[in-house]
């Protein structure tokens, strides 16, 4: 008899999925433990295996189809033979999830809905349509006829003299030849073979958002709609951070500036308990982690993943540096386990390796505060009352006002330059 097949939920905050490809083509047979599609979700692309035995009659949701949740992707047989003409697929279907979705929403007083929604509200934003009509060349003459003698029209010609730079002293403003000697020259030029666009000004696609890119898109949205923002910035002296990382290098032993400030973080929040705090939006509580838990914002296909170095304030800089390189390459290779990106206490973000002179970052919700790192840069600095060459790194913090008065994010921010700018520090 037939069967379906549903999207499995391969994540803990899945809540679609995109078929990525299906090993497998219909009227194939398929074993228990095959592996029958590969699924793009929030976090990375992943292979289910079947787990019944059966033959793929039917797919339901082609390649780079989307599908939530426990929605049919496949109709199944268990002979090769059976007939699946009337067969109604089981499952859930997006229609029936959304208005599920909205009978289990919680009651709210009328007028506190209205205020809520209006407030909720995204405007409609859409691209304008492309200028079919434009013209791509500019006029570059004179606007409007010029009334000009023939005379002063050849000399004009031969000179390369632009007449609208002129005022004519002829009957009604007529341009004569005695004019020319204050017209100027002809200044409209082209700089060899040009090439025309193809494409019309306005011209655009669109491209679907990965369900990766879904995530990271709404909770975003929702941490800058929501979450007050407040920006500590501060400039550190690395000169001794370079020294520190040099000495190490002597050493045979790469560790990274970004390692120095994951053991400087965690030791200033072990000072400054109140900045390794969250905010609970619906008791509207303030959390108080016991934990320091480092969140390191890490790049990877598709989107941005935030694996944690657990317990970091109890870790030297090489069990962090470690155990970084290791979580940074099994999240590139899509392989991070659920509880080692769930989760944290305090991210840290850095756009060094690109040269960013500095960036404000957005808080990671529940987190109460985020680190973003900038690049460090040579620039000229005063010592002993005179200018040197130098270099210097910023950093800014963003904290959720709701949680953290500016005095205690720039206490946070002090200690961190403390131990940047004395190194030896993190040694101990």
């Amino acid at each position: 008899m037939p069967f379906t097949v549903t999207m499995p939920k391969l994540s803990p905050t899945m809540e679609e999925g995109t078929i990525a490809r299906w090993h497998k083509k219909e009227g194939d047979k398929v074993h228990a433990g095959d592996v029958l599609v590969e699924v793009a979700t929030d976090k990375a692309t992943v292979e289910y295996n079947a787990l019944d035995e059966g033959f793929l009659r039917k797919i339901l949701v082609v390649e780079g189809g989307h599908a939530i949740v426990n929605q049919p992707i496949a109709i199944f047989t268990e002979s090769a033979g059976e007939s699946v003409e009337g067969y109604q697929p089981q499952g859930t279907f997006p229609e029936e999830a959304k208005e599920k979705k909205q009978q289990e929403a919680p009651s709210v007083p009328k007028r506190e809905a209205i205020q809520t929604a209006a407030s909720m509200q995204q405007p409609a934003f859409t691209p304008e349509p492309p200028l079919d009509d434009y013209e791509f060349r500019f006029p570059t003459g004179a606007l409007g006829r010029v009334a000009v003698s023939p005379l002063a029209k050849k000399m004009a010609k031969n000179k390369g003299l632009n007449l609208s730079t002129v005022k004519g002293s002829g009957p009604r403003g007529r341009i004569t030849s005695r004019d020319l000697s204050l017209a100027q020259p002809d200044q409209t030029v082209t700089f060899g073979k040009r090439e025309l666009p193809s494409e019309v000004p306005g011209s655009f696609e669109e491209r679907s958002l990965t369900p990766m890119r879904k995530v990271i898109a709404n909770r975003l949205q929702q941490a800058k709609s929501f979450i007050p923002h407040i920006y500590i910035r501060q400039t550190i002296d690395p000169s001794a951070l370079i020294t520190a990382r040099e000495q190490l290098k002597t050493g045979n032993l790469a560790v990274t500036f970004n390692d120095f400030v994951i053991r400087a973080s965690a030791l200033a929040l072990r000072d400054h308990q109140a900045v390794n705090s969250g905010f609970n939006s619906v008791s509207q509580s303030i959390i108080l982690f016991k934990t320091v838990d480092i969140s390191v914002a890490v790049t990877v296909e598709g989107g941005l993943i935030t694996p944690i170095v657990r317990h970091a304030d109890y870790k030297t800089l090489g069990e962090i540096s470690l155990e970084v390189k290791e979580l940074a390459k099994r999240a590139k290779e899509g392989q991070l386990k659920p509880e080692e990106y769930k989760g944290g206490s305090f991210t840290i973000s850095n756009m060094g390796m690109f040269g960013i002179t500095d960036f404000c970052a957005v808080i990671n919700p529940p987190q109460s505060a985020i680190l973003a790192v900038g690049g460090i840069e040579e620039v000229p600095v005063v010592k002993h009352g005179a200018v040197v060459p130098g270099s210097q790194m910023n950093l800014v913090l963003s904290a959720d006002h709701r949680v953290l008065d500016g005095a205690d994010a720039a206490k946070f921010l002090k200690t961190i330059q403390k131990y940047l700018e004395n190194p030896a520090l993190l040694f101990i």
